[in-house]
């Protein structure tokens, strides 16, 4: 039978505005702290770190302020915790476990700390300066802590441990994304709502797993267009029976964090949507099990009970995922400054790039490089820690 288990999360958090609030003094006179965009032109950044358990308020905080100390431009502030805020209760409904299953949870137990990086300067800042700032702090606290508390970290363990080098995530992210009210949230499918490439399960039953497998590497490392990859990929699948898909179905294993993420992104009054590069046939049969609202993916030709090999065009390709993104956010009466994008392969930027919020989960080089922000120690509901909200708290 199905188990449900049940988490609050904040509905409308104003941990964020009450912080900015608390640094008007820092700011040009004439900011408005009401005015989102005006904001994006400060350098003000959101900083969010996500541990582990095991790691000790005292330490995050000692550590963060460590290299604030020594970056003599700017300021550190906490974000409080909204104790006045309304929370909504997410059920997640998790299947009869299975063995692959047995061992999951509904997402990575963590902890969440967020705070405000403000200049001490009240100057100005070029979006794409801002950008490029936001990387280079990313980057320099990342390892910083990485090195810090995975010493900490070892200390606890064994003398034969081996150190875990991803115990954190930090997201260096404009403070006008957490104030936000973001309404539309679009995933890829393979490798970010699911743990496999649908594609390369097909060519593994086919026979042709290697030679599919590799051209998918390929693609998704931006070394090879994805359209010629994808014909290339659909070709080996010629003469494969359909009595195989069903089959694939049952292996899919959805991603540590799915049904959270999704659980919590529909109480919070999102609009779902799953845009893959993968097939309907799949991409509907998950969307089923997740609760995803709508459903965008390439139709995998079929006759007389074989795929044919044959491309069904237009081919959803990185350029057709973002035109998809923009017209449901068009038809649904939304501004892209409202929408999320998640992904995990190149053919994902373009729509990452549209978006407001760009997460890139557990994605491959490229795609960490130029997101928003990176999910690598977690499961997928680190993209509602991107966004803003603190951890989970059980209530049952």
């Amino acid at each position: 039978m199905p188990k449900n288990t049940s988490y609050s999360l904040p509905k409308d958090s104003k941990a964020w505005q009450q912080a900015v609030d608390s640094i008007a003094a820092l700011l040009p006179d004439d900011t408005n702290l009401r005015d989102f965009d005006a904001l994006q032109s400060l350098p003000v950044f959101a900083l969010i770190v996500v541990l582990p358990t095991q790691v000790s308020a005292m330490d995050i905080h000692q550590y963060v302020q460590s290299w604030v100390d020594e970056q003599p431009s700017w300021h550190l502030v906490t974000v409080a915790e909204d104790t006045d805020a309304s929370f909504v209760d997410i059920t997640v409904s998790d299947t009869e476990p299975t063995a692959a299953d047995a061992q999951r949870l509904p997402f990575t137990n963590v902890q969440v700390y967020r705070y405000l990086l403000v200049p001490v300067t009240d100057t100005l800042m070029h979006p794409g300066k801002k950008t490029a700032a936001a990387h280079i702090i990313d980057d320099q606290l990342t390892t910083r802590l990485r090195h810090d508390l995975s010493e900490a970290y070892n200390r606890t363990r064994s003398a034969d441990s081996t150190a875990n080098l991803d115990i954190v995530d930090c997201h260096i992210l404009s403070v006008g994304h957490m104030l936000r009210t973001h309404k539309l949230a679009c995933f890829d499918m393979d490798s970010t709502l699911i743990e496999q490439e649908v594609i390369v399960e097909l060519a593994k039953t086919a026979g042709i797993g290697e030679q599919v497998e590799a051209i998918t590497e390929a693609a998704m490392r931006g070394e090879i267009d994805f359209d010629e990859s994808f014909a290339q990929r659909v070709a080996l699948l010629q003469g494969t029976s359909t009595d195989v898909l069903d089959d694939i179905c049952s292996r899919l294993t959805l991603s540590i964090g799915a049904r959270t993420t999704i659980s919590a992104l529909k109480a919070l009054g999102y609009h779902t949507v799953l845009v893959s590069g993968g097939f309907t046939y799949f991409a509907r049969y998950i969307a089923e099990q997740l609760g995803i609202d709508e459903v965008h993916a390439n139709v995998l030709d079929i006759d007389e009970g074989e795929v044919t090999g044959q491309v069904q065009l237009p081919i959803v390709n990185g350029a057709k995922k973002a035109a998809i993104v923009e017209h449901t956010a068009e038809r649904l009466g939304i501004e892209m400054s409202q929408v999320v994008c998640i992904g995990d392969g190149a053919n994902d930027l373009s729509m990452m790039a549209l978006a407001d919020l760009g997460v890139a989960y557990h994605a491959k080089p490229i795609v960490q490089a130029r997101a928003d922000a990176a999910v690598n120690m977690t499961g997928l509901e680190g993209t509602l820690y991107a966004l803003g909200y603190p951890a989970f708290a059980s209530t049952k």
